[in-house]
């Protein structure tokens, strides 16, 4: 096997292109920069917890996907891994880190637990996170394995870079923050006085 046959060409966006120039749409661009440049938020809070560190560890290495720099703050994060079992209690909590993350973000359910409640159906368990926020994948296990885990970013990074820029001002996606609380408008907090 020889050098050139190791490694794979990246396609290039759909565009045109001649000597010396490329051109395409400014949505394929940005979508491109998008899906390469994730910063995930790790949510961690039972053993899919555990599961996400060997994702991250050299052997399934989640850097090689765009993912290296993990984010301990949701102001600077635009994807939340909800990982393991979230109590009721825990709802405002994941719903505020949620809203104090930037637009456009994203969210991935890990496992059953965060998934739809996995086992444990009790008065305590929030039956899946997606009653106090938005998912927009679900990766299965419990818990899932870190190619399940791999694989759930790939599914991300596919929608972030097909994603419409202007899909988060559409009505659609105001109504569906509506519906679960969630406003969309930044308003100047008045100082509190004591």
């Amino acid at each position: 096997m020889t050098d050139q046959n190791k490694y794979t060409k990246v396609a290039a966006p759909e565009g045109y292109s001649g000597p010396g120039f490329m051109a395409t749409s400014l949505d394929k661009v940005v979508g491109l920069a998008r899906k390469n440049s994730i910063w995930p938020l790790p949510f961690a809070t039972s053993c899919c917890g555990i599961e996400f560190m060997s994702t991250m560890a050299s052997n399934y290495d989640l850097g090689r996907f765009g993912s290296e720099r993990l984010s301990f703050s949701p102001r600077q994060a635009d994807l939340l891994m909800v990982m393991g079992t979230i109590a009721k209690k825990m709802g405002p909590i994941l719903q505020q880190i949620y809203e104090q993350m930037a637009e456009p973000r994203w969210v991935i359910a890990v496992g059953a637990c965060a998934s739809s409640g996995g086992i444990f159906d009790t008065h305590s368990v929030l039956q899946g996170i997606d009653r106090v926020i938005p998912v927009d994948v679900y990766v299965p296990g419990c818990p899932p394995r870190p190619e399940q885990i791999l694989d759930g970013v790939i599914k991300i990074q596919e929608l972030v870079e097909t994603e419409s820029l202007r899909r988060r001002d559409s009505q659609e996606y105001k109504d569906l923050l509506a519906g679960y609380g969630i406003n969309q408008v930044w308003k100047k907090e008045e100082p509190k006085t004591i």
